[in-house]
């Protein structure tokens, strides 16, 4: 199969939904399966409000439409609801052509913690987007809930994998012998880092990651140990050096860097939120609960192997078999209601004769 993947997250940008997408292009390429990227790579771009290290692609729809007529795809999956999401979904409503989409992140949440719009407008806008869409993929049971309550149609479960290889456990102290609390991601408003960098616990914090907020909270956090960016061992290693990963965020629909936490034998430390309350095992894999300094404190205690175990359940070959066959049953669906649609035509005109 050859399957088109229009995106505005990709490389170099560096999040989740691009690390998601990179591996899931290796493991579709053993499964047969040929992903095409289009992504802002392939327009002009300009700065992204407030993530001015993330390009906007410029609506071109005749270069997009040409893009997608070499790509010569049986299917087309559109990631983002960004420009290049908005072009493809376009393509495909004036040829007709069946699509699917994920839902990635919470803008909603995003939005209003920077401007002073409604969440419901938000939510309005995605609902639309994805509207269309032959089947809207989404990673956890919660965030499938909650978005089913908000309107939104044909929700199909997709979760993701962990690379168990690249992080796993190692004798690794990055930051001292110390107590070690530790945060990977983007360093910015929504992720709510604050909240951690805030509690009064003993040991070091540190935080992994780049992001629109590091320099303010560098500023404001003397104390606290700010890595920047870091990538493959690097990362691992940082994973590693943590007795509790803190994942402050209130807004993340998975959070992938939970699992390459615990796939080193970190537990993790969380707010009962979407996401964290889908991937941790309380009590097994990390702790969740509304005071986030007594969690980190108490996922200390809990057996590093056990929280190794719990990540081993997730794989991307899972991950990746799991993605096709959400296509392909949608995609069949699709034809099946058009061709029960033309079915009915057929059969209003023959009564009418």
């Amino acid at each position: 199969m050859r399957l088109l993947l229009a995106t505005d997250a990709w490389a170099p940008q560096i999040n989740g939904v691009v690390r998601t997408y990179q591996r899931l292009a290796l493991e579709l390429r053993r499964l047969e399966c040929e992903l095409i990227v289009l992504g802002p790579e392939n327009f002009r771009c300009v700065p992204c409000p407030s993530y001015p290290e993330i390009g906007l692609a410029i609506p071109d729809r005749k270069r997009c439409a040409t893009l997608i007529d070499e790509a010569r795809a049986e299917a087309i999956h559109i990631a983002t609801e960004g420009p290049v999401g908005w072009m493809v979904r376009a393509y495909c409503r004036r040829r007709a052509l069946p699509f699917t989409t994920s839902f990635h992140t919470r803008f909603a949440d995003y939005v209003s913690a920077r401007w002073p719009i409604p969440e419901r407008w938000v939510y309005a806008a995605q609902r639309h987007f994805h509207a269309p869409s032959a089947g809207v993929m989404v990673a956890t049971k919660s965030l499938a809930a909650d978005l089913d309550q908000r309107g939104f149609d044909r929700i199909l479960p997709w979760t993701r994998g962990v690379d168990t290889e690249l992080f796993r456990p190692r004798p690794a102290r990055l930051f001292g012998n110390g107590q070690v609390f530790l945060y990977a991601g983007r360093v910015a408003i929504e992720k709510n880092i604050e909240a951690f960098l805030r509690l009064d616990i003993p040991g070091t914090k540190v935080v992994v990651g780049d992001g629109p907020q590091l320099a303010e909270l560098e500023a404001r956090y003397p104390q606290v140990v700010f890595t920047g960016v870091r990538e493959g061992q690097d990362l691992a290693d940082c994973y590693a050096s943590a007795d509790v990963f803190v994942f402050p965020s209130l807004t993340d629909t998975f959070g992938m860097v939970m699992l390459e936490a615990m796939a080193c034998g970190v537990p993790v430390a969380a707010f009962p939120a979407i996401g964290p309350k889908d991937l941790i095992a309380p009590g097994i894999s990390g702790i969740l609960s509304d005071d986030l300094g007594a969690a980190a404190v108490s996922a200390q205690s809990l057996d590093r192997a056990r929280v190794r175990q719990a990540a081993l359940a997730f794989t991307w070959e899972a991950a990746a078999k799991l993605f096709l066959a959400n296509i392909e049953s949608a995609l069949a669906l699709t034809r099946q209601r058009d061709e029960n649609a033309i079915r009915r035509i057929q059969m209003g005109r023959a009564r009418a004769v």
